[in-house]
């Protein structure tokens, strides 16, 4: 509310000012005069009753002197009227412009922190891998991290699990150690039980052609062999070993059935691994004439050309692609070649 004191006298002064002009056929300019003085005067004491408003507003409170200079002059200025005209708009301001300055938030008590709602399955593999590495962390806590890699694709655990078996400390070693070696026995487990349902097929429907159980223990075993190289279990010899066997099987199934799109982009897929080049350009292409989506067979085709150093053409079908159905992680690279 605004200084009741000063408002009044304010009101006093200006009620006097204005009596005083009555005096003025008598003495006119010192009647103006002494007009002019009281009605300043009160000017300023009006101002300053708009004072608690103004203060009380902390968007209005770092301009308080100006605005109580505005104050005094547009009610000096633009009697009464003028007077009437701040005392509407600081009682807005105070009102609308206030109200929302002091919103006081609820106060919520926290729950109680769950040291298990934080377990390692949790991390995402990008976090693991640096968790990992990390010496200076726990080992009790780097281990429980690995174990979480049990529940992430091999794909992302086992260049992981690779570099863990170079560390400096012997039970992240072994666990390293332990699971990789699971993780083949248990694809190795699965090419042995498949390689006997091949064997037992052939005693059944011959060696060639395939028949359907021929067709499906070649589908698996191909499929077998291509996991552990995309897992990354396979290395060295042994990763040329298992190339040249899910190939051999993929080309059997091919064999029996040329027109599956799925096996072709394989071919092509082990094709470029062997750096045969011409091979994998021709099965992509098949596999894109048999109905696959251009979003899965022309990142590879154009892979080709860029190994090739043919950039033109790997830009070229880079701006093929539609990114609304291009993977997440592809739309990087066609960002790139879109621009080049």
């Amino acid at each position: 509310m605004p200084n009741i004191l000063f408002f009044i006298s304010a009101v006093l002064l200006e009620i006097l000012a204005w009596s005083g002009l009555q005096l003025f056929n008598k003495a006119a300019d010192s009647v103006l005069m002494t007009y002019f003085i009281v009605h300043a005067v009160a000017s300023i004491l009006f101002a300053f009753s708009m004072r608690p408003l103004i203060l009380a507003s902390h968007r209005l409170r770092e301009h308080r002197l100006a605005l109580l200079g505005l104050v005094a002059l547009v009610s000096f200025t633009i009697p009464i009227a003028g007077a009437a005209g701040c005392l509407i708009a600081t009682l807005v301001l105070y009102r609308y412009r206030n109200q929302d300055s002091f919103t006081k938030f609820p106060s919520v008590t926290l729950p109680e922190f769950d040291q298990h709602q934080s377990s390692s399955n949790s991390r995402r593999p990008s976090g693991l891998k640096t968790f990992l590495s990390n010496q200076s962390v726990p080992t009790p806590s780097r281990m429980r991290a690995m174990v979480a890699l049990s529940n992430v694709s091999g794909r992302l655990a086992s260049p992981m699990l690779r570099t863990a078996l170079s560390d400096s400390n012997d039970d992240l070693r072994l666990l390293a150690y332990s699971m990789l070696d699971n993780k083949e026995q248990q694809i190795s487990q699965a090419i042995h039980d498949s390689q006997q349902a091949l064997e037992r097929a052939h005693k059944n429907e011959g060696v060639s052609p395939l028949g359907p159980q021929g067709i499906q223990a070649s589908w698996a075993l191909s499929d077998l062999y291509w996991e552990m190289i995309y897992q990354g279990i396979a290395q060295s010899d042994v990763r040329e070993h298992a190339i040249a066997q899910s190939l051999h099987y993929c080309l059997a199934v091919l064999q029996e059935q040329p027109d599956n799109a799925l096996l072709t982009l394989r071919k092509g897929r082990l094709m470029q691994l062997r750096k045969d080049y011409k091979q994998a350009q021709d099965a992509y292409e098949a596999a894109l004439e048999q109905g696959l989506p251009a979003a899965r067979v022309i990142p590879y085709l154009a892979e080709i050309y860029f190994l090739q150093h043919d950039y033109s053409k790997t830009q070229r079908l880079m701006q093929m692609l539609d990114p609304a159905q291009a993977p997440q992680n592809l739309r990087s690279s066609m960002k790139y070649w879109s621009a080049a």
